[in-house]
């Protein structure tokens, strides 16, 4: 079997962009893999288009081979645009082989260690009454891990303000009364999207009794293992952390020094299937549980399912989406997954068990979109 064509294609579906990639072969089998790197899709394209020159030719089952070829081949090796191509190429391979074989990606990692995958749902009303309201409803619905966001999620049409320390006092003062409203019966967690300072956040997590959080994600951004070394020391709140990391190698710190406690992997920017068993394995390694990154269109979805069927080390796989439509998805995707009773069931399909209309997609507009501009008061900007 010889890979005759790798096709990528960026399209808007319904309330962002997706880049998805297709690798042909020479037997008819083909294969679909998504990147997940946001708003950078066009870098990730032109990524995609070096690699096709060298990979044209070459046996699809070799993924591991291939990997290293791909990560290796080039001087300035990694980096996420260049992981976030090399993701999505890694898990088209790994569906057309297990189409080859007729058997789910899964087995091809080992088999499935569980039937269902347990999800985390996410409330996203701002901070206030209508926000315990949501999550009340959400515990209704069943859900006993609930994660928040800070409210704030930002317009990408035009620059907002977002103030540190009044998120803090809001936040805190609201995820107190959450915790009061919902009982200790559910998982309560809130995802800061490193928006805080090592100061900011020993402050938020000091202003609610000891408790309230089951853990906070993200609240800082990843570059400095030693600001998280420093944080760590003065939180007593489990760490979410991983969702920027793009290889192994960018996981390690975190991991050899127990600085997380949920690996936040995206297998679509981390190096698909092939990286990401890797990073399962040091996390399980140090005790640290797998709670993937899962924002994208159903092929990360279906490719997470498998990803996380085939760990033991996993709490929960995050839901999507928790900020848009997913309506135009049910005529792109053939056999996309569905929660039913608060769970993805693991599919039995060869392969990823999922397909593209792809002459629905081929001609679809892509649309440039950047990330919401926060901004203090003062007038500087900060993250997203």
């Amino acid at each position: 079997m010889k890979i005759t064509d790798i096709k990528a294609y960026g399209f808007w579906a319904g309330f962002r962009n997706v880049c998805l990639v297709k690798v042909e072969t020479d037997q008819g089998i083909y294969g679909w893999g998504e990147s997940g790197l946001s708003g950078r899709e066009h870098a990730v394209i032109g990524a995609i288009s070096h690699f096709k020159e060298f990979l044209i030719g070459q046996d699809p089952r070799n993924m591991n081979a291939l990997w290293q070829e791909m990560y290796r081949s080039q001087y300035f090796e990694g980096g996420r645009v260049l992981t976030a191509a090399i993701s999505a190429i890694d898990i088209a391979l790994y569906d057309v082989v297990g189409k080859a074989l007729n058997v789910p990606v899964y087995q091809l990692l080992g088999g499935k260690q569980r039937n269902h995958i347990p999800l985390f749902a996410t409330a996203v009303e701002p901070m206030g009454p209508s926000l315990i309201d949501e999550m009340v409803k959400l515990k209704e619905e069943g859900w006993d891990v609930i994660r928040t966001t800070t409210g704030q999620q930002g317009d990408a049409t035009k620059p907002q303000l977002f103030e540190p320390r009044q998120s803090i006092k809001d936040t805190s003062t609201w995820l107190t009364k959450a915790r009061e409203t919902l009982g200790n019966g559910i998982t309560l967690g809130i995802d800061y999207h490193h928006r805080l300072s090592v100061p900011e956040t020993v402050s938020f997590i000091q202003r609610m009794p000891t408790g309230t959080l089951d853990f906070i994600e993200e609240p800082i951004r990843d570059q400095s293992p030693t600001a998280y070394k420093a944080l760590r020391s003065m939180c007593d709140v489990p760490f979410a952390i991983g969702e920027e990391f793009a290889s192994k190698w960018d996981f390690a710190p975190y991991t050899e020094s127990a600085l997380t406690n949920f690996g936040r992997i995206d297998i679509c920017n981390a190096g698909g299937f092939t990286e990401g068993m890797k990073i399962a394995g040091m996390c399980e390694v140090h005790y640290i549980d797998m709670m993937p990154h899962n924002p994208l269109s159903p092929i990360c979805a279906a490719a997470s399912i498998h990803f996380c069927a085939a760990i033991n080390n996993l709490t929960w796989l995050e839901l999507p989406p928790y900020d848009g439509d997913m309506t135009d998805y049910d005529k792109f995707f053939v056999g996309r997954p569905l929660v039913k009773n608060n769970v993805f069931e693991v599919s039995d399909a060869p392969g990823l068990g999922i397909d593209v209309n792809e002459h629905l997609i081929k001609d679809l507009t892509f649309k440039y979109w950047e990330a919401p501009r926060l901004h203090k008061r003062d007038g500087s900007y900060t993250n997203w």
